[in-house]
């Protein structure tokens, strides 16, 4: 399998990008990847439909390395409720599997980068209005739990992102410390893209590969350059946010992905 230079510099450079932004604003790297990868792989002559899904296959692959260690750094300062992790996990593995063999491959790709895009836009909302989530609820029992677990799975496997988006206020509106939250968020990242990815592979096992390095939605260079880059480079951002106003930056990248948003809108219109 040979990759291109300039794809090479191109993926170090998101893969960098990714990871440190992640570790200085605690923002999954699906929301930029998604985007990044797509026009990536179009530029390529993927059609455009099939590079949404392989851009979401390959975002979610990622996690299975970026999770680890996240989640490392995360026990070690005793963030990790394993209790939780434990009941909502099998219903995320469910979610998963669902949204990855079966949904996403019944799903058009422009109905993807629609719903991908009216997803990064809620969060960039978010992001500005920067008002945490008030914890006025008590926690399901483990059925419950499960339930939920099985929707943030599904909805996960469908923009490529770790579930933190669902998971985090899922467990602070039940009274779970937000430290507690983002580290079992953190542990729960893996189970999400382990089904989601045995999923995708499942939905693309009989497709044929649109690149070089392509395993049906998923794209190898991809994977394997963003992950190395991105774990290096996490670390690094969340040394850096301890020196600046996060706030402020945080401003700065919502209007980014209001920008990602519309060109995956522009994506989904033009077909």
């Amino acid at each position: 399998m040979t990759v291109e230079p300039l794809l090479i510099a191109e993926l170090l450079a998101l893969g960098a990008a990714v990871g440190f932004l992640a570790g200085l604003l605690g923002v999954g790297g699906g929301m930029l990847l998604v985007p990044f990868v797509t026009f990536i792989l179009s530029n390529r002559g993927v059609d455009g439909g099939l590079a949404v899904k392989m851009a979401i296959a390959t975002s979610m692959a990622t996690i299975l390395f970026t999770s680890l260690s996240s989640v490392r750094a995360h026990q070690a300062r005793g963030a990790v409720r394993w209790d939780l992790v434990r009941t909502i996990a099998p219903g995320i593995v469910v979610g998963g599997l669902l949204a990855g063999a079966g949904v996403f491959a019944l799903v058009d790709g422009r109905w993807l980068a629609l719903f991908f895009a009216g997803f990064i836009g809620l969060m960039a909302t978010q992001m500005l209005a920067a008002r945490p989530p008030r914890p006025s609820h008590t926690l399901p029992g483990p059925l419950g739990q499960g339930v939920a677990g099985g929707v943030i799975g599904l909805l996960s496997g469908l923009v490529g992102a770790g579930g933190a988006f669902l998971s985090v206020p899922f467990m602070t509106r039940g009274h779970v410390p937000i430290h507690q939250a983002v580290g079992t968020s953190a542990a729960l990242g893996f189970p999400i893209a382990l089904a989601n990815t045995a999923g995708y592979l499942v939905a693309g096992a009989g497709l044929p590969a649109a690149l070089p390095g392509a395993v049906g939605y998923l794209y190898l260079p991809a994977l394997a350059i963003v992950s190395a880059a991105s774990v290096l480079l996490a670390p690094v951002g969340a040394r850096v946010s301890h020196r600046m106003n996060v706030r402020q930056l945080k401003r700065v990248f919502a209007l980014l992905l209001y920008a990602l948003a519309a060109y995956m809108l522009h994506k989904a219109l033009r077909g």
